[in-house]
């Protein structure tokens, strides 16, 4: 069981949004989709939920096609930023509507997380803060009987408690009843510690994909005078430096070289995800990479 994502080619206008993107998607396990703006996470989101179609390329769920397939668009579901909700409509109202659309959705746990989240089931979609529709929609998509939930932006508008309050929530609803969940966020230390798969879409490609122990063994700051830092990491996978005073950080996705003598000025380090992200996602000039 899993979603296949295979040779995914999406352009608008002649600009290239995504580019031969393949990855696979595995039943129970948290995810983390990480690009920069602009980069066609929500593409590619709206691609694999069939929203739009991509130029090129399939995506399959337990190897049957997810284009017009009611039977396996059924399993997923997709919270995005894009409003689809009557403005004038009661939120009771569209949870109703909701429960009609998936029998099995649990009604309780729904109004269980509206009062933990302060949201009044009886104002108006279209009444809502930005905050608040993020919410609502939130609310749905921990309520929906589905084995895959894409998240895109997930806290767009909520403050630091309500941040909390979901990314506990997420923790606590996937505990009781695991399936996975994609998280599309610029909010990347605060997701760290909850995904246990990343994938890094930059310049319409997929340039990492792999779990996060994985990926940050292979992660590394080595900083100290800038000479011996120049010298220790030549040859190495450099994706970014910083310079202050007389001290060099170099970042470093990828093998050390075990046999290569450190010097005693020279300091080696694992990077956080957020540092990485940073680094492998930024152009040259923005490196300062030479």
């Amino acid at each position: 069981m899993s979603i296949q994502v295979k040779a995914v080619s999406q352009a608008f206008h002649h600009q290239t949004i995504l580019d031969n993107v393949s990855l696979t998607i595995e039943p129970e396990k948290i995810y983390g989709l990480l690009g920069r703006n602009g980069a066609g996470k929500s593409t590619l989101l709206n691609i694999i939920s069939n929203r739009i179609f991509a130029d090129h390329g399939t995506v399959t769920l337990d190897e049957q096609s997810m284009r017009d397939n009611d039977q396996t668009l059924g399993r997923i579901y997709l919270m995005s930023e894009v409003n689809l909700y009557p403005d004038r409509t009661k939120l009771n109202k569209l949870l109703d509507t909701t429960t009609q659309l998936y029998g099995d959705f649990d009604r309780p746990y729904a109004e269980r997380l509206a009062k933990e989240f302060g949201l009044d089931l009886n104002a108006r979609f279209g009444k809502l803060s930005t905050g608040y529709r993020t919410i609502f929609k939130l609310i749905v998509a921990f309520c929906v009987p589905a084995d895959y939930i894409f998240l895109d932006e997930p806290v767009l508008g909520l403050d630091a408690n309500h941040r909390e309050l979901f990314y506990n929530e997420l923790i606590e609803t996937y505990s009781e009843k695991p399936r996975t969940f994609v998280i599309s966020t610029h909010l990347i230390e605060e997701i760290a510690n909850l995904i246990e798969h990343v994938f890094v879409l930059d310049h319409h490609q997929i340039t990492v994909n792999g779990s996060v122990p994985d990926i940050l063994e292979r992660a590394y700051t080595i900083s100290g005078s800038d000479h011996d830092v120049t010298t220790y990491t030549q040859g190495l996978n450099v994706i970014g430096a910083d310079h202050l005073g007389g001290i060099t950080a170099h970042y470093v996705y990828g093998p050390l070289q075990d046999d290569r003598p450190i010097p005693d000025t020279v300091k080696i380090e694992h990077l956080d995800l957020q540092k990485l992200f940073i680094n492998l996602t930024n152009t040259k000039e923005e490196a300062h990479v030479n």
